[in-house]
């Protein structure tokens, strides 16, 4: 097979063989977007010179070097979020962005603070998740002093030094949750809620607004005390399967942290009469939650979309640091998916 030429990646990549050229050379400008034009098609075709036009890139365009801290790498959803974030930095066309994905899988305030301060040593602005906590917000603190912006990403923080939230509205999605359960129920009964953690700030306002909605709309369903899983899916398999053994009202389960995986266990072991009249509502969607919809278990997933807000969060660390924005916290939310058996 012949190696393709100057003349087959100007074809390639839709340009003229002396822009190709200019590329090369490096001693002519060339606008960003053509050059990330025919870097992709270079890949595409194998050429040669791949290097030189990936070096010529990186002088030409604003370099940034971003920091992600994720929970749990043994969770699928936190790789899908990092393959996302990942596809969102190669697809910058004006900057060349370099990701640096880390994941915390002790979920300790001291843990996460430490790991944050190391990643933000190396990176120009760094998004995190995690409970909120004054360690933590110390941690923010300290990196902003240095120069260093953080955006909180789907959980917000307290930490007013936090430079943006990137994520989902989440009393809206609180409501929506118990506007599900109370369309989708008749007659009195019980809805448990399952926490990941009391200070995760998303969790918490969806469990206070799902309650709100309640109140108003339909007071003859009686809401349990929230009960933290703490992200363990063996703990919500172990509470749920109390719940069924204990009490024979559960009509809804709202379930806004990590377990899913155990809360469908512990439906499947019971016997179809039981589980059939209730409807469970989850936060985000991975294959364990595309199961628990395909076998009807799940009645809804209020997701975030992963690619719409991949990239909303890599423009706004953009924004932060080339901004260098020092005033009001950016809030900036995208619209969750509602993914039921039927549109799966």
């Amino acid at each position: 097979m012949r190696r393709p030429t100057i003349a087959d990646l100007a074809e390639a990549a839709g340009v003229s063989v002396s822009t190709v050229n200019r590329i090369l050379g490096g001693t002519l400008p060339v606008k960003g977007t053509t050059m990330q034009r025919v870097q992709s098609a270079a890949e595409r075709i194998g050429f040669y010179g791949i290097g030189a036009i990936e070096d010529r890139l990186r002088k030409a365009s604003p370099n940034y070097r971003l920091g992600f801290l994720l929970q749990q790498s043994t969770r699928e959803l936190y790789q899908l979020f990092s393959k996302k974030i990942i596809e969102a930095c190669r697809g910058r066309r004006d900057e060349v962005v370099d990701p640096l994905i880390d994941f915390v899988d002790l979920l300790t305030p001291d843990n996460i603070a430490g790991r944050l301060l190391e990643l933000g040593k190396e990176c120009d602005a760094v998004a995190v998740i995690a409970a909120d906590h004054p360690v933590i917000g110390q941690a923010i603190r300290t990196l902003r002093e240095q120069g260093t912006s953080v955006v909180t990403y789907i959980t917000d923080q307290s930490a007013p030094e936090r430079a943006a939230y990137v994520g989902a509205d989440n009393w809206k999605l609180g409501r929506t949750a118990a506007w599900l359960i109370a369309q989708m129920t008749s007659g009195p009964g019980r809805v448990a809620v399952f926490i990941g953690n009391h200070r995760y700030q998303c969790q918490d306002v969806a469990d206070a607004s799902m309650r709100s909605y309640l109140r108003e709309h339909a007071p003859r369903l009686v809401v349990d005390e929230s009960r933290p899983t703490h992200e363990e899916p063996e703990v919500a398999f172990r509470m749920v399967s109390d719940l069924l053994q204990t009490t024979d009202d559960l009509v809804g389960i709202l379930i806004v942290g990590g377990g899913i995986s155990g809360v469908l266990r512990a439906l499947r072991q019971a016997p179809p009469d039981r589980r059939k009249g209730i409807r469970l509502i989850c936060r985000d969607i991975g294959p364990e939650t595309r199961k628990g919809l395909s076998e009807g278990l799940i009645t809804a997933a209020l997701c975030h979309p992963l690619e719409p807000i991949s990239n909303l969060l890599v423009q706004t660390m953009i924004d932060v640091v080339s901004q260098d924005a020092t005033g009001a916290t950016l809030q900036r939310t995208v619209p969750f998916d509602i993914v039921t058996p039927e549109n799966i």
